[in-house]
């Protein structure tokens, strides 16, 4: 007899389903486990026989066999420790043989018997939901497995004794209720910023159109205070764009006590961060940091600190909206629609901006050439938007709070994201919210200029040399600011606005 017992193994944030069938026949003491298992899942006989002991159950002394199936599907991870127990437990009859019919499994065992947590519940609840199985996860994955479907049979038990009395009908497990995280407080407001009406401005297109935003200036002026003050002007999260940003973090483990959380992210990794951590990676396929900032903000701060190799992994994310991680035996897909806001000094000591610096080392126009040439020019001519933030002065910091703060901006760009959301609805662009997000077949249709602003980006073109790239850049920031203004067509102050955000790309100093 083989008994049978489903699980997925995990591509990405998809869910794969993976049958784990278990065979217990006389012949010579074995208990093996075949179907491309890793290390994790190799050690989980260990794991299971010590939890079944734990449970007043020993295994027999005959030969058992688990296997994977597919056989060719890489299986990785400590999920597959509680199928295959219970596909045991079956096939001795200390569960009704036909208990786990319609179910998909997933949990770690502890040498006691209890059953502890693991990533990937949700994309596991979501995929069993889909071929109509109910789930059985651990208890504190419950919470999260709850989130797939209202009407789904979810069982989250604290140990196999709970699950096992569940089948013979001694002790009843209620259904796990959706979590939300408590909020970990406000989010920094833009009224603690003082001055810098110009980068305010800025932030606030950056967040109507989600463009990448790129700020450079000496240290102390305020670039970290204005991109972590990003998120507070942001719209809420959409339910769809809550749902793919669990998953991710599912998957990444990153999900505490099974509690979904309802802001956006906002991920800063060091400037030491490897590419495998940044854009995904390592012998597991994990998320990097583009795909844990999905639908989120992606800060890098002191961006030319980072390796050039790493930052010029972000360039194909950053345009199509998701990573690829190519493996030898396998490849992962991962989301990645992040918003980019980095920020720079002038030069590797920062000051060479300032009235009457010299630079010790070389010139100051040398200085700033050598530190900003670290900056690949492709990965620039994904920045819709540029700006120099200047010193705050002893002026600035005495003046009194600023009487518009993050709600009041907010308001604006919710007004002009719903614009730009309606708009590409009846397009029918399923998926495409923000002006930044829009593809290059309808930009000419929805960010199409009246004679004078045509007149005015030929002419910026052919001065500035625009890739196609860039041009395209130019009219959807147009675009975001006409939707800031309320007006349905793009103007020529638009256009001009647009275009003096693009010109700091082009006023670098070029390295002798």
């Amino acid at each position: 007899m083989v008994a049978r017992v489903s699980t997925v193994a995990f591509e990405g944030i998809e869910g794969r389903a993976v049958d784990v069938q278990v065979q217990i026949s006389a012949g010579n003491v074995a208990f093996n486990v075949v179907g491309l298992p890793d290390k994790a899942v190799a050690e989980s006989r260990e794991r299971v026989r010590s939890a079944l002991i734990a449970s007043g159950l020993a295994l027999p002394a005959k030969r058992i066999i688990v296997n994977l199936a597919p056989a060719d599907l890489p299986k990785e991870g400590s999920h597959y420790d509680l199928p295959i127990a219970l596909g045991i437990m079956a096939a001795i009859g200390a569960i009704p043989a036909d208990a786990l019919a319609g179910y998909t499994v997933l949990g770690e065992l502890a040498l006691d018997g209890s059953i502890t947590p693991v990533a990937g519940v949700l994309p596991a609840a979501i995929a069993a939901n889909a071929r109509g199985h109910g789930l059985i996860c651990p208890f504190a994955c419950g919470p999260e497995a709850a989130w797939a479907s209202q009407d789904a049979d979810i069982l989250a038990p604290r140990s196999l004794i709970q699950l096992a009395n569940h089948f013979k009908g001694d002790q009843v497990m209620a259904r796990p209720e959706p979590a939300v995280a408590p909020s970990s407080g406000p989010l920094p407001d833009l009224r603690d910023i003082r001055g810098q009406e110009s980068a305010k401005r800025v932030l606030e297109i950056a967040a109507a159109g989600g463009h990448n935003l790129l700020m450079s200036g000496p240290p102390g002026a305020g670039k970290s205070m204005l991109a972590q003050r990003l998120p507070s002007i942001l719209p809420p999260l959409s339910p769809r764009e809550l749902l793919e940003i669990s998953m991710i973090q599912s998957v990444a483990g990153q999900l505490q006590n099974g509690a979904l959380s309802s802001r956006r992210p906002f991920r800063a990794p060091h400037h030491s961060a490897s590419m495998a951590a940044l854009v995904g990676g390592g012998i597991n396929a994990r998320p990097g940091e583009i795909s844990l900032a999905h639908h989120g903000v992606l800060f890098l701060d002191e961006l030319p600190e980072f390796q050039p190799a790493v930052l010029d992994a972000l360039r194909q994310p950053l345009e199509t909206g998701e990573v690829m991680i190519a493996r030898a035996n396998h490849r992962t897909t991962y989301p990645a629609r992040v918003q980019l806001v980095a920020a720079m000094n002038p030069c590797r000591c920062g000051h060479a901006t300032d009235p009457g610096y010299a630079c010790r080392r070389q010139p100051n126009d040398r200085c700033m050439a050598q530190y900003s040439a670290r900056i690949s020019g492709p990965l620039l001519d994904r920045i819709d938007l540029a700006i120099e933030v200047p010193a705050v002065t002893a002026a600035d910091l005495i003046l009194p709070p600023a009487s518009e703060g993050s709600a009041e901006v907010a308001a604006r760009v919710a007004r002009a994201r719903d614009l730009s959301a309606r708009r590409y609805a009846a397009l029918g662009l399923e998926g495409v919210a923000t002006n930044a997000a829009c593809p290059g077949s309808v930009l000419e249709e929805v960010a199409k200029p009246d004679e004078d602003g045509l007149r005015l980006i030929r002419e910026a073109a052919d001065a500035m040399r625009l890739s196609a790239r860039g041009f395209h850049r130019i009219l959807k920031v147009a675009r975001t600011l006409a939707d800031l203004d309320g007006e349905a067509r793009v103007r020529r102050i638009h256009l001009a606005e647009a275009i003096s955000y693009r010109t700091a790309l082009d006023r670098r100093p070029v390295p002798a």
